[in-house]
């Protein structure tokens, strides 16, 4: 499998533009698949330069509903006229960031874009194709990352804690291989890898991803609770590529702990498991 990281907070040059958000291109034998689209259409301005074409992307996963992941979902849209967008039931509500100032800043999709003719909405466990699916409803074993606080939805027309009931993540399967993708882990990066290994029977092999350990609107979480989690980590064995909302400081804290079990994803990286 190719991993190119399109879109992430930092670059790898001046080659690459970068801002808050994420989008990987991943490919398969079979399949190219794209997992968020960042916050804009700088996914589509960084593919270029990586060789990738939207147009030939056979299917997009938006992994939750906060404008970083999926705002250049409009763009890939107006490039790619046949791939299905695969969305959870809940991606297209409305949600909120508290700013400084006790500001609250919309951060949710493009809601004209919710009936859209390639939107697919998934379910807790929906398969893409017979080696590609993606997973929700995730058990809460540990507390939710502390720096999800300051992140709302909107119900009945009060603004409440999120409880990340939209986001999904993305398991691939090649050559008895799992690679497990998460956007965020808002629900929790070990809670996460728990409830793979409940749908499997075993970890997976490699895991990419934020692990929203630290987060503009919440801060950050303690150093005891990031060697817990790095510590845990080691345990499961699997190869750790990061990037996005686990944060600067706190992957080099991981980092000093897990060694060469965990690395860093910037946009114009290219790795292959």
């Amino acid at each position: 499998m190719l991993i190119k990281t399109l879109v992430e907070n930092t670059s790898i040059s001046e080659s690459f533009a970068s801002e808050h958000g994420l989008s990987l291109y991943v490919e398969t034998k079979a399949e190219k698949l794209l997992f968020d689209v960042g916050a804009s259409d700088l996914f589509r301005r960084n593919a270029k330069k990586l060789d990738v074409d939207i147009a030939d992307v056979d299917a997009l996963v938006i992994s939750h509903g906060h404008f970083d992941h999926g705002g250049g979902l409009a763009t890939f849209l107006k490039k790619n006229k046949t791939a299905k967008v695969y969305l959870h039931p809940l991606a297209f509500e409305q949600y909120y960031a508290s700013r400084p100032n006790d500001r609250l800043d919309y951060i949710g999709l493009d809601t004209e874009l919710r009936d859209h003719e390639q939107v697919v909405y998934t379910s807790e466990r929906f398969s893409i194709t017979d080696n590609i699916y993606v997973f929700s409803n995730v058990p809460q074993r540990e507390a939710l990352p502390k720096s999800n606080r300051g992140l709302f939805i909107e119900e009945k027309g009060q603004k409440i804690a999120d409880r990340f009931a939209h986001e999904q993540s993305l398991v691939v399967k090649e050559d008895g291989r799992f690679l497990l993708i998460t956007g965020c882990a808002h629900n929790g990066i070990l809670n996460i890898l728990w409830h793979f290994q409940s749908l499997e029977g075993r970890m997976p092999d490699f895991v990419v991803g934020g692990f929203h350990l630290s987060s503009r609107s919440g801060g950050q979480e303690s150093p005891e609770e990031i060697d817990k989690i790095a510590t845990t980590l080691i345990g499961t064995g699997a190869k750790f590529y990061t990037c996005h909302c686990t944060g600067l400081d706190v992957y080099k804290r991981m980092k000093s702990a897990m060694g060469s079990q965990i690395e860093y994803l910037s946009a114009g990286s290219e790795v292959t498991l």
